[in-house]
């Protein structure tokens, strides 16, 4: 009887030069074409149609593996299934797999890019992308986002979890963050590798007892005039904007951001708006006569929107200007951060003015819900009066280390 199936040879496949099909049995066909080259077809009919399906060039495909191929093809008619709708199905979702494909690196992009609206600032976005690019990026951010699972995160987290455990615990929020979002959007599935409750808490230690709240260098307020006396002694404009910040008890980044149509210099009032404040709300700083001849000696030197100009054309001062200051001061014990807790220090100890004046003049967020409900107005003449004296305390004046009163009219 003659063999249906296997009945080609290697040997035969290399014969074969005239252009024609060579059935191999079981619908397999080598096919050499016009041009002398080679491939294999596999023929089948369904219904009242006959239909061939490419399996390969011989160069490619060897006669083995082309009986495998037709194998599962027959396999799959006899499960009813056509092995063209079959393969074209196969190849649409290896298409939709390699488009949906994304690196953890750009989702963690598109993430920052999709919430950088909420966020306060730009600084906040800056200081997103860096944790990720200096922690994970080098672990897994070259790798497919659905790929991250929890050894790679933990590969991340591990070496700074106890050494920097302020950083790790906003690295691991962050990443978290961004998985969450890769799932949404349909690039990766299943639980998040680094969520913390039921997961990572039991493979990493809690960091509540290990972390410490980090202080600010502060300089005692009690040094605060010989520093100040120091400070104008420098050169610069930073040295200009250091004394404003802490004459106004406000944060680097609004310092160093201010612009001059913020400022009413007659009224003595510096209004920051909310999208400048960590609250997101629009503070206004009342200013001392101190601040105010600062504030005057640079609009008789610069002509720029921001009053404490950059290197760059259009550009405030760099965040870290007023740092360098302190460093030529010699004073690399001390941050500009800092000089916030020297005024809260003193307006706890040399005044008697109550919290929430104090609190309302560094531009702190009420805590309380109730409180902060009930409370309409910003305590700004009180603040006008309490910064008065700060200015004069620091310039050395004698007169501020009395008790001050509050009462109606002083």
């Amino acid at each position: 009887m003659a063999r249906r199936l296997e009945r080609l040879s290697a040997k035969g496949v290399a014969s074969k030069k005239q252009p024609g099909y060579y059935a191999d049995g079981g619908g397999l066909y080598l096919q050499v074409s016009e041009a002398r080259t080679k491939s294999w077809i596999f023929r089948f009919t369904r219904g009242d149609k006959t239909r061939d399906m490419g399996l390969g060039a011989l160069h490619t495909i060897g006669l083995a593996e082309a009986r495998v191929r037709a194998q599962a093809c027959r396999q799959l008619l006899l499960d009813g299934v056509d092995p063209i709708q079959a393969r074209d199905r196969k190849r649409q979702a290896q298409a939709l797999e390699t488009a949906k494909a994304k690196c953890f690196a750009d989702c963690a992009t598109a993430y920052i890019a999709a919430h950088r609206a909420k966020w306060r600032n730009a600084k906040h976005a800056a200081q997103w992308q860096s944790t990720l690019d200096t922690y994970a990026g080098p672990v897994f951010g070259h790798l497919n986002v659905a790929d991250v699972d929890t050894s790679l995160v933990l590969r991340a987290l591990e070496p700074i979890w106890t050494v920097k455990p302020e950083t790790a615990s906003r690295l691991r929020g962050r990443i978290d963050a961004v998985l969450n979002w890769a799932t949404v959007r349909g690039y990766r599935s299943g639980d998040n590798p680094a969520r913390w409750q039921g997961h990572l808490q039991a493979l990493l230690p809690s960091l509540q007892k290990g972390m410490r709240v980090k202080h600010h260098a502060a300089l005692p307020f009690d040094g605060m005039g010989v520093f100040i006396t120091h400070l104008r002694s420098q050169e610069g404009i930073a040295a200009r904007a250091l004394e404003l910040a802490i004459l106004t008890a406000t944060r680097t980044s609004e310092t160093v951001g201010a612009q001059w149509s913020e400022f009413d210099l007659n009224r003595g009032i510096w209004t920051i708006p909310g999208n400048r404040m960590k609250s997101g709300k629009e503070h206004r700083v009342p200013l001392s006569s101190r601040a105010l001849h600062i504030l005057s000696e640079l609009t008789r030197v610069h002509v720029n929107p921001y009053v404490f100009p950059g290197a760059q054309e259009g550009k405030p001062l760099s965040t870290a200007a007023m740092s360098a200051v302190l460093k030529r001061m010699g004073r690399t014990d001390l941050t500009v951060h800092g000089f916030r807790s020297s005024f809260r220090d003193w307006t706890s100890e040399r005044t008697n003015y109550p919290r929430e004046v104090c609190e309302q003049a560094l531009a702190h967020t009420i805590g309380n819900a109730v409180e902060a409900a009930y409370r309409r107005g910003d305590l700004f003449d009180k603040r006008r009066r309490l910064m008065a004296e700060w200015a004069r305390f620091c310039n050395g004046s004698k007169l501020t280390g009395k008790v001050v009163s509050l009462q109606t009219g002083t």
